[in-house]
């Protein structure tokens, strides 16, 4: 059939308008859309880019000249989901590029050097990776550069200085690593360089960084910065802040930085700078921050900061000063936050401290202050919190405090202070924690502590407070800690105090507290910890204790309760401890006891008045650690406690118990004076009867026959395999040895990499022989690989035929890659076939903690070193696996007892952890088990040794439940450095600028602090609130938490 023409026409016509209509878009346009297409992610917001558009200049994200070229291009936080753009020729124009935020990956494209015009580059919070590019450094127009929040390796580029133009230069939080190049110095317009948080970034800051003169803020907190910095930091007159905290830098603090006259914030904590702090430092009239903790410093504080008359902030706590606190920071009138903590500092609190009207923060704990607490400091009308504990005050406590209505929480605790407690202290209403501890304190509590509603905490044991406990304690909704112990309390408990619901933790024992319990204790449901002990209490429990469910502690001991043991208390199924011992209590043991799910600690009940047997439901109490019914009148036999697998304290003494004895291990190795006062129980080869003594000599003879045949046979296949053995290897064992070796480490191999390594697997496998050994461990071996780079790594080898091996190896790998430490081995990465799983770190030439324990016999290490490392590891790890906490409790072991956790020194086969528990079992002196090079320290140190010892037993504890977490163990070593003199509720940093120090103590002690074998071996129950705070007798074991 014949085609019209016409129709023909009108077709084509039709397909180059369309046609004409897709590619209308300029090439600028064009590139943008090829780019759009590339993307993975949400491009609904780019839904205006249309190619039917002449340019994209009404686009979003886009910004155009007057002749239609684009010279912008800015998108945030949109989820694009691909590469950066890849084709920038027809870009040429783009003077500013803004992609943050939009979930980019790959690298940076090295065609980024087209973009001759650009003055704005902004890639931050992607995730891209590999290096930064040389040719970036070749964008001379380039004002502003911002790369942080990314993946971003390698080495800041050398030719960095070329960007003459550059006023901001963002890197931080990256895994840069390498030095600071000294090229840094030709950035004449540079006012902003921030590069912290790259872990890797070492070296020197570079002294040519005094050529910045127009910098404005230097950051470079959070790396391995380290050396002195350079005086010509001096020349920085303009510089504003300098941040470079949690690093490594040493020597003093130029004193030149006080001609920098702009300077605002000096942030160099966390550093192991030392000399004094510079004088020069008072010339900084604006000076609003000056944050120096943690460091090596000593001297005074300088006078002069009193100029600093903008300081708002002065935090100098944990170094090593002295002296006197300067009369001149009474002139510091913005001031609002004084932190001098744990230094040495001596003399009396300055008055003038009281001109400080902006105060909101005192922290004056843990030195050597004298004299009173100035009334003046009443005048600081928004101080909101006030720690001086730990000093050598004396006199009252001002009653101008109770002027400061803005306080929050007061600590004031060991200290010297005498006088009462002022009444109207109580009216503040803000105030929540109230810590008198381990004063002389004297007179009544006031019954104005009712109108102080706000109050959660109040603490003042140890001190001479007499009087009755005033029944206004009964308006305290908010109470939850309340501790008057060992103080000289009397009269009876106000029925009133039944009013505070939200009482967790009532302590007050050691007073002289008479009557009876109130009817309605029982309604308080929140309480947790009851310690009642050493009182002169009388009466009977009631049954409706069996409601207080949430109860893991209750102590009760040395007081006059008569009456029956309630069964009711089975009811409470949290309890772990009971201490009933030394009342007057009569009837049978309630069998419920022994359904407690959770009592583990302790179960005592001697010097009662209890008979009937031992219920057989005892026998469930499987986790119990100590079990005390001595002084009793009990009969029956002891059958129903032989199953107790985890008892380590058993007394039973002086009862009218029978029968023989359980043939247990366990009860063969009790000390007869825990089954004294017995007369009818029969001890085991005691003669309990003439045919039993003939059996057990018949028995002893089977075991010594049946052991020398076995020796006999021992020695029968040694002569064998001495015999056999060599023919054995020449016929088959080397070659088939090397043969598997050689499968178990072939390919093929996944690998991870986390920083940059020229590494081969192979050049790896031939290093892993028996000559590069240089440490064994439970899971593995660790050897020395010196690659053709040239570069010597440390590799781990796990074992392969272990079910915990696996484990072992995801755990640390998930740990290390994210542990930066300077006591820790930086993990550089791992990789894995289907046999061999191997870790790979940096070499330590210095040797391990395990050399320096084990390898020196010359160099002893001493107890300061070796607790610091221990507590340093536990306060930095964010360890949430149990298994990981009990490799630390090993570690911590191996500290204390300085030997190999597989000493060749132990029984064959015997593990550390297991040494330390028989060497208590068996009664013998705790302090034998601490490492030789350790003994003859004073007793202070000794004791710290020894709580040590019962954290580490906490960490090993058999079940993975009982075990603390890592940040409770890191606040019970921060606890026993100070417990022996009865501690602080008030830990330290690590924190911020404005962060707040938390409460801290897990431990208060009422008495000096002694350790004996039982108490430590309470400890391997597993408890974590299991007290380290321990007093003299078994009786009174008392738990001590926040």
């Amino acid at each position: 059939m014949p085609v019209n023409p016409w129709k023909l026409f009108y077709f084509l016509s039709l397909f180059y308008l369309r046609y004409t209509v897709v590619f209308a878009v300029n090439s600028q346009g064009e590139t943008l859309l090829y780019w759009k297409n590339s993307l993975n992610g949400s491009t609904e917001v780019l839904s205006n880019w249309d190619p039917a558009n002449e340019t994209p200049c009404g686009w979003f994200g886009v910004t155009c000249n007057f002749n239609n070229e684009i010279v912008e291009l800015e998108l945030r936080y949109v989820d694009l989901l691909g590469k950066v753009l890849f084709n920038f020729t027809s870009l040429a124009t783009l003077n500013k590029l803004v992609l943050l935020g939009t979930n980019l990956t790959g690298s940076i494209p090295k065609g980024i050097a087209t973009l001759s015009r650009l003055k704005y580059l902004d890639l931050s919070d992607n995730a891209l990776t590999g290096e930064i590019p040389t040719e970036l450094c070749s964008l001379l127009e380039l004002e502003k550069l911002y790369l942080n929040s990314n993946q971003l390796q390698g080495t800041i580029p050398v030719e960095i200085g070329n960007l003459t133009n550059l006023r901001w230069l963002i890197l931080y939080d990256n895994q840069l690593s390498g030095g600071i190049p000294s090229t840094i110095g030709s950035l004449k317009q540079i006012e902003v360089i921030r590069a912290g948080g790259n872990k890797n970034i070492e070296g020197p800051l570079p002294k040519e960084i005094g050529f910045c003169s127009n910098l404005v803020v230097l950051g470079l907190a959070e790396t391995s910065i380290s050396g002195f910095l350079p005086s010509t930091l001096g020349l920085l007159k303009k510089l504003q802040t300098i941040a470079i905290y949690t690093a490594y830098l040493s020597g003093p603090i130029p004193p030149e930085l006080g001609d920098c006259t702009d300077l605002r914030d000096i942030y160099l904590y966390e550093n192991s700078l030392s000399g004094q702090i510079p004088l020069e430092l008072g010339k900084l009239s604006n000076l609003q921050n000056l944050l120096l903790w943690q460091n090596n410093l000593v001297g005074i504080v300088p006078p002069e900061l009193g100029n600093c008359k903008e300081l708002l902030v002065m935090d100098v706590s944990m170094n090593s000063l002295t002296g006197s606190i300067p009369e001149s920071l009474g002139n510091l009138s913005s001031l609002q936050e004084l932190q001098l903590s744990v230094n040495q500092i001596s003399g009396k609190i300055p008055w003038q401290l009281g001109n400080c009207q902006k105060m909101t923060h005192i922290e004056l704990d843990n030195n050597q202050i004298t004299g009173t607490i100035p009334f003046e400091l009443g005048m600081l009308t928004n101080l909101s919190l006030l720690f001086i504990w730990n000093n050598k005050l004396e006199g009252n406590i001002p009653a101008s405090i109770s002027n400061c209505r803005n306080l929050e929480a007061v600590d004031l605790s060991q200290n010297s202070l005498t006088g009462s407690i002022p009444k109207g202290i109580f009216q503040l209403k803000k105030l929540n924690k109230m810590l008198l501890l381990s004063n002389n304190l004297s007179g009544t509590i006031p019954p104005d502590i009712g109108n102080c509603s706000s109050l959660l905490r109040f603490r003042a044991s140890n001190n001479q407070l007499t009087g009755s406990l005033p029944p206004q304690i009964g308006q305290l909704m908010n109470l939850n800690f309340f501790d008057l112990a060992s103080n000289r309390i009397s009269g009876v408990l106000p029925e009133e105090i039944s009013s505070c619901r939200n009482l967790t933790f009532l302590d007050l024992h050691s007073n002289s507290i008479s009557g009876t319990l109130p009817a309605n204790l029982s309604q308080l449901v929140s309480l947790q910890f009851v310690d009642f002990s050493n009182n002169l209490i009388e009466g009977t429990l009631s049954p409706k204790l069996g409601s207080l469910t949430s109860l893991t502690k209750l102590l009760l001991s040395n007081n006059k309760f008569s009456g029956s043991v309630p069964s009711q208390i089975g009811s409470c199924l949290k309890l772990q401890m009971l201490d009933l011992s030394a009342n007057q209590f009569t009837g049978n043991i309630p069998a419920s006891v022994g359904n407690l799910p959770a009592l583990e600690i302790a179960l005592n009940l001697s010097s009662n008045q209890l008979s009937g047997e031992i219920p057989t439901e005892l026998g469930g109490l499987d986790k119990l650690g100590i079990l005390d019914l001595s002084y009793n009148q009990l009969s029956g036999d002891l059958h129903s406690l032989a199953d107790l697998q985890n008892l380590v304290v058993l007394n039973v003494s002086h009862n009218n118990l029978s029968g023989r004895v359980p043939d247990t291990p366990f009860f063969a190795k009790l000390p007869l004076s825990v089954l004294s006062g017995n007369p009818s129980l029969c001890l085991t080869g005691n003669g309990c009867s003439e045919g039993g003594g003939s059996t057990r000599r018949s028995t002893g003879s089977r075991v010594a026959m049946i052991v020398l045949l076995c020796f006999a046979c021992a020695l029968l296949l040694a002569a064998l395999y001495i015999i056999v053995a060599p023919k054995m290897r020449a016929q088959f064992g080397d070659h088939q040895c090397d043969s598997e070796a050689d499968v178990e480490m072939g390919p093929p191999w996944d690998v991870t990499l986390y920083q940059k390594l020229d590494l081969c697997m192979s050049d790896v496998a031939r290093s892993l022989t028996a000559g590069n050994v240089i440490g064994r461990g439970r899971t593995g071996v660790v050897y020395k690989a010196t690659l053709p780079s040239g570069l010597t790594i440390a590799v781990k080898r796990f074992k392969s035929w272990e079910k915990v091996s696996s484990g072992a190896f995801s755990s640390e790998i998930a740990t290390l890659s994210r542990i930066r430490h300077r006591n820790i081995v930086r993990l550089l990465g791992w990789g894995a076939n289907r046999k061999a799983k191997l870790l790979f770190y940096d070499y330590m030439s210095n040797g391990t903690l395990g050399a320096l324990l084990h390898e020196h016999e010359r160099c002893s290490v001493d107890w300061d070193t070796r607790f610091k490392i221990a507590l340093e590891y536990a306060c930095m790890l964010k360890i949430t696996e149990k298994s990981d906490v009990y490799s630390y409790g090993v570690v911590l072991l191996e500290i204390i007892t300085g030997k190999k956790p597989a000493d060749p020194s132990f029984p064959e086969g015997q593990h550390l952890i297991q040494w330390v528990r028989d060497h208590l079992k068996s009664k013998q002196d705790p302090v034998e088990i601490l490492d030789p090079k350790l003994q003859g320290h004073p007793d202070t140190q000794i004791q710290e040794m020894l709580q040590a010892l019962g954290i580490s037993l906490l960490c090993t504890s058999n079940r993975a439940e009982d075990r603390p977490t890592m940040k409770d163990v890191a606040v019970l070593l921060n606890e026993i450095r100070h417990e022996h003199i009865a501690g602080s509720e008030n830990s330290h940093k690590p924190r911020g600028n404005s962060e707040k120090k938390m409460e801290g103590s897990l431990l208060h002690s009422s008495s000096s602090v002694t350790v004996n074998p039982s108490q430590l071996l309470l400890l391997q129950q597993g408890s974590l609130n299991s007290s380290l705070a321990f007093s003299s007798s078994l009786a009174s074991y008392t738990s001590r938490f926040r």
